[in-house]
């Protein structure tokens, strides 16, 4: 129902919102709000630790995925251009060829450009994965 305002002879209806119980309302929300943000605790996510290995590699295969996403092979002194198809054969042969078939204690090392997506990168990862090979990792550089 309208108000109804009472000047002099006759009564008119004032045609106008009344602003004061939203501006309460607002007004006790924004306390609301400002007391229980503090209270929120960020999501935290609790990552994997990496502890260091007992012994170092005997051999490193390094993967190197370059720029243009082409996968080099570098075992010892011989570098090798594969395709992702035929990564695991070759990581698998440089494997034999390494240590004299006994792959316990040689580890494969993915290097990849920073340009690189990271698309790409877990591809390799997931190639090498799949033929068995269990020591995996990715080469980093340390910021100064």
């Amino acid at each position: 129902m309208p108000a109804v305002a009472g000047r002099g002879r006759g009564r008119r209806t004032i045609n106008e919102i009344n602003m004061v119980p939203f501006i309460d309302v607002m007004l006790v929300l924004l306390i609301i709000f400002m007391v229980t943000a503090p209270l929120i605790t960020p999501s935290m996510i609790d990552l994997p630790s990496v502890g260091q290995a007992p012994r170092q590699p005997d051999h490193i295969i390094q993967v190197v995925v370059s720029k243009n996403d082409t996968l080099e092979v570098k075992a010892q002194t011989q570098t090798t251009a594969v395709q992702i198809k035929d990564l695991a054969a070759s990581v698998q042969q440089a494997l034999k060829t390494g240590n004299g078939g006994a792959s316990g204690n040689t580890a494969v090392v993915i290097s990849a450009d920073k340009q690189v997506k990271y698309e790409s990168v877990v591809q390799v990862m997931d190639a090498l994965q799949r033929a068995g090979i269990q020591r995996v990792g990715l080469s980093v550089q340390l910021a100064p």
